[in-house]
């Protein structure tokens, strides 16, 4: 039997969608979006080219490997966040909002840019967002990256409190 809506399932778990599955579909989404938009079709840079500029036949092998590995690790984030999702779904009482899902989504996909926002562009500077315009120009760019994250995360934050807010109003249950 499943269990009625929004009731607790007999694992302790609710059947509300699952965060951390949304979150890690989000960061694998914010990952292809990054290494297809900015690395392939824009090519306004490239895993390592603030690093190894692409000068040289060797640099340009270079940083498509490396491409290829940021897009590997993207597929795995991906495929993990479906995994959560069919190991929740398997198990009955899953009870699928929109909302939620967009709301991790959103969240996962704001993680992603902010870390790599900060720790690849600004710490690291494997490369910036937009190397084609001239180097004074190219903080603009990473800022408006960051900005978009965080615009990212605070939706996606927001979207998630809202329905788990909505599902204790719908239990008579009392908010956090």
């Amino acid at each position: 039997m499943a269990p009625r809506k929004g009731a607790p399932m007999q694992n302790g778990t609710s059947g509300r969608f699952p965060t951390s599955a949304g979150v890690l579909l989000g960061l694998g989404l914010g990952a292809f979006f990054d290494g297809i938009v900015f690395h392939q079709l824009l090519q306004w840079h490239h895993m390592l080219s603030g690093w190894y500029p692409l000068e040289s036949l060797d640099n340009i092998r270079l940083n498509t490997t490396w491409d290829g590995l940021f897009h590997s690790g993207a597929y795995v984030l991906l495929l993990a966040g479906l995994y959560l999702l069919w190991q929740r779904a398997r198990k009955g009482g899953l009870r699928w909002s929109l909302p939620h899902c967009l709301g991790a989504l959103l969240l996962g996909w704001g993680m992603f840019n902010l870390l790599e926002g900060v720790v690849d562009h600004e710490i690291l500077r494997l490369h910036q967002v937009n190397e084609t315009v001239p180097k004074a120009q190219r903080v603009f760019w990473d800022i408006g990256f960051l900005l978009w994250g965080a615009a990212m995360l605070v939706m996606g934050a927001g979207m998630i409190r809202a329905t788990q807010e909505r599902l204790h109003a719908e239990a008579g249950l009392q908010p956090h």
